[in-house]
């Protein structure tokens, strides 16, 4: 079959019974998937991957498994990469609720603190009023009193 691989050309994935997606190591039917070097002149040293049925009784043109290794790599970057993009909004999402939640926290202190504040600024008003209207109201007494007896 290794001297016949220069007829597969380029794309080697048409051939095989489905799209194998990254290295494949089994082939539809079962049976282990092996590396080899190509001999053909089109394709000289090239690696790809065979069912090694098909290498034992030298099937030529069938639909067990034949991938060139460089395209079977590249499907696997390809994969590793949308992985890797998954996990990092996956990661950012986390980040985002971690954030949220520290910033409900630092809210609801805040919020808290400023409650304190004025419950203490409202009180101490509220006794600055008291002082102060005791002696109005003494004073207003005062003035009616006075106002009738005069």
């Amino acid at each position: 079959m290794s001297d016949e691989s220069g007829n597969l050309r380029e794309v080697s994935s048409a051939r095989s019974r489905g799209r194998v997606v990254g290295l494949p190591k089994k082939c539809w039917c079962g049976e282990l998937v092996i590396p080899l070097i190509s001999k053909s002149t089109a394709n000289r040293y090239r690696r790809y991957f065979r069912c090694d049925f098909a290498v034992e009784i030298r099937l030529t043109n069938d639909n067990h498994t034949y991938k060139w290794v460089n395209e079977a790599f590249l499907d696997e970057v390809e994969a590793l990469s949308f992985r890797i993009g998954r996990l990092e909004q996956t990661i950012l999402a986390e980040r985002v609720k971690e954030e949220r939640k520290k910033f409900e926290e630092l809210k609801l202190k805040l919020e808290t603190e400023i409650c304190a504040r004025m419950e203490d600024v409202v009180s101490k008003a509220k006794c600055e009023v008291n002082k102060t209207l005791v002696p109005v109201v003494l004073g207003c007494l005062i003035m009616v009193v006075l106002s009738r007896v005069i």
